[in-house]
């Protein structure tokens, strides 16, 4: 048995344009790619990164929502999982910065020590 789309649900996807959908998608975009260059606590870079993984998620959906395919989800399925595990690694290896260095300062952190 398929599941029915009833027509609430079309039209409440139809009733926000794509361009709309994209450009917020662009603005988290920016927003992540931003807060990735400008801050310097690993936490915040992390977070920063994750905006725009939303955000280029967001972008995926619309594009589907437009074209009418599945192809959007699946991309946002597997962004979704990238996502997920670049989280537990992140938050390992800072936790691990933080207890040899006891700051998360990224301009304190540019020297590699063996």
């Amino acid at each position: 048995m398929t599941p029915q789309v009833t027509s609430a649900a079309m039209s409440a996807t139809a009733a926000v344009p794509t361009g709309h959908v994209l450009a917020v998608a662009a603005i988290l975009i920016a927003i992540g790619t931003f807060g990735v260059l400008l801050r310097r606590n690993l936490i915040f870079m992390l977070m920063a990164l994750e905006v725009a993984l939303n955000g280029a998620a967001l972008a995926f959906i619309g594009a589907a929502a437009r074209w009418g395919t599945a192809d959007g989800q699946v991309f946002v399925l597997f962004i979704m999982v990238m996502a997920a595990a670049e989280v537990a690694v992140g938050l390992a290896l800072i936790l691990q910065i933080y207890r040899r260095t006891s700051t998360l300062d990224a301009d304190i952190l540019d020297t590699l020590q063996g």
